[in-house]
């Protein structure tokens, strides 16, 4: 047990829970943009949100610096980290060779029952624009439907591994949901991959999965240095669009 100023115990189990709701709940609003990169996150605000004293807060700040969702400048200012181009262009260039290469592996042999869940997939996707749509729904459905090749393949842990590498990636993809909102032009493109996976083509497949991957760069292109450029650590030089797609 911990002894609080004014003689108050306090286990150390319950400071671990409410540290861990306080990350997951931040972690979660600094994903889904709900804390917009360069906010400010005072450390005092938090804890009075959230009732508690500063030691859960600063364990939770530690872990989402860790996970560099979180700038912490000692005596100066917490605030959600900037996004930076780059680094982002680097990573979706990571996520298209790897993810074309479990595509080029599974496609041999994908089997009926999981055809069939990438169907129910884009049903759950138009069932969704048929009528109000929630950013994180879309995004999670979208997300969703890439683990099935990930799964079929047997290689979740990969799956996994992305995720976790992928959290400036990610909220760079819900910057490009929440302000575009065009969710049809995303439904679209998964309806065209899913065309490619059923003729089994992955010629035609993987300049699909390319321009897919990169739709947020090209539709957002025009604002990343203008409505949006207080979210960047760096303006970019040139956001032409993305490379052109070479087979593997």
């Amino acid at each position: 047990m911990r002894q609080l100023p004014g003689g108050t115990f306090i286990k150390m189990e319950t400071m671990a829970s409410n540290s861990e709701t306080i990350y997951e709940t931040l972690r979660e609003e600094l994903l889904g943009l709900a804390i917009k990169p360069g906010q400010p996150l005072p450390e005092n605000e938090v804890c009075a949100r959230f009732g508690v004293s500063r030691t859960p807060v600063r364990t939770a700040f530690q872990r989402l610096q860790a996970d560099g969702l979180l700038t912490i400048e000692p005596y100066k200012s917490t605030y959600a980290s900037l996004l930076d181009f780059e680094d982002i262009e680097q990573r979706i260039y990571l996520r298209v060779a790897v993810e074309s290469a479990v595509l080029r592996d599974a496609l041999p042999d994908l089997d009926m029952l999981t055809m069939e869940k990438i169907r129910y997939n884009l049903r759950r996707q138009a069932v969704l624009l048929s009528g109000t749509i929630e950013p994180q729904d879309f995004y999670r459905i979208d997300s969703s439907l890439h683990a099935i090749w990930f799964h079929f393949l047997r290689k979740d842990s990969l799956w996994q591994m992305i995720q976790q590498f992928e959290v400036n990636y990610t909220r760079f993809r819900m910057l490009d949901i929440v302000a575009v909102q065009n969710f049809s032009a995303i439904y679209e493109e998964h309806l065209r991959l899913f065309e490619a996976i059923e003729a089994r083509d992955f010629t035609k497949l993987q300049p699909v999965l390319h321009a897919h991957l990169y739709g947020g760069v090209n539709r957002l292109r025009a604002s990343i240095e203008t409505e949006f450029a207080a979210y960047f650590v760096r303006r970019p030089a040139s956001t032409s669009g993305a490379p052109a797609p070479k087979s593997l």
